[in-house]
């Protein structure tokens, strides 16, 4: 259900990531999701501290973009830049690791390094020629540093690189697909089978449009949320279905069937998203 909530109403997600809390505090996924409601709802402190449990829990670093993001929420981008340089890359998943390259450069904009932070840009993954589904988010990130720095012309090609990657993503929404933005193709990450050109992505817009519109938490910590949050998630629907119940969102939090009779949490993990 959180996950389902999180884009069209954050805080109505956010309690239901409090209640499953309160059923299965000691979850990884649990953690997770409550981090990143927190996260959405400007709760910074909060996202933070449950993000690093659940890394604690399960050995992940697949949200330390918003680790170091939260640290910049709470005025500490120093801490942030230590939080980023804390892991290693190498070991990242490609998202994961350009979210982690944008945020490392908000960080610097924080402390007012504009080179630094068009540096911490500079990574394999920025080529112009070429898009992932990351691409529209990394290219307009290196145009508005560039702004910052007063290099308009510059900063006016990479926003346009991101509009191409953006709008050509936009039409095919396979997500691991490489999208040729100069030559014109689009390509499947590992294979060409569903090559499509983005020629024909521009110069039939108006048919796609029609077709396609489209430092570690503790136990102490865990009761202090406890405590904190008490039992507060609010029911406000007046003519809609009755939600699900905390067990039906424990299970769905933890991935289990809904046929699943045993109200026990599961202590498998959420796999990476």
């Amino acid at each position: 259900m959180a996950s389902r909530l999180i884009d069209e109403d954050p805080t109505l997600a956010h309690e239901h990531a409090l209640a499953a809390s309160r059923r299965a505090g000691r979850i990884a996924i649990v953690r997770e999701t409550l981090g990143i409601t927190a996260y959405a709802t400007g709760d910074f402190a909060l996202a933070l501290r449950e993000l690093r449990t659940y890394r604690r829990i399960s050995g992940k670093d697949d949200q330390i973009a918003l680790m170091v993001d939260s640290e910049r929420g709470i005025g500490r981008p120093d801490r942030a830049l230590e939080t980023g340089r804390a892991v290693d890359r190498s070991a990242l998943t490609t998202p994961v690791r350009v979210a982690l390259a944008i945020a490392m450069s908000g960080a610097r904009l924080d402390q007012g390094d504009l080179e630094l932070a068009l540096g911490e840009l500079e990574i394999p993954e920025l080529n112009p020629d070429r898009a992932f589904e990351w691409s529209p988010a990394l290219f307009a990130a290196r145009a508005a540093v560039l702004e910052d720095l007063g290099r308009t012309d510059e900063a006016e090609f990479w926003a346009h690189r991101a509009e191409v990657a953006a709008e050509a993503l936009g039409v095919d929404e396979a997500g691991d697909e490489e999208l040729y933005v100069e030559d014109g193709l689009v390509e499947d990450e590992f294979s060409d089978e569903h090559a499509v050109s983005v020629e024909d992505v521009v110069s039939d817009k108006e048919e796609y449009s029609a077709d396609d519109t489209v430092t570690d938490s503790d136990s102490e910590e865990e009761e202090a949320l406890d405590a904190e949050t008490g039992d507060d998630s609010s029911s406000s629907d007046t003519n809609e279905p009755a939600e699900p119940s905390i067990e039906d969102e424990v299970r769905e939090l933890l991935g289990e069937d809904d046929e699943t009779e045993d109200d026990s949490p599961s202590a498998s993990e959420k796999p990476e998203a």
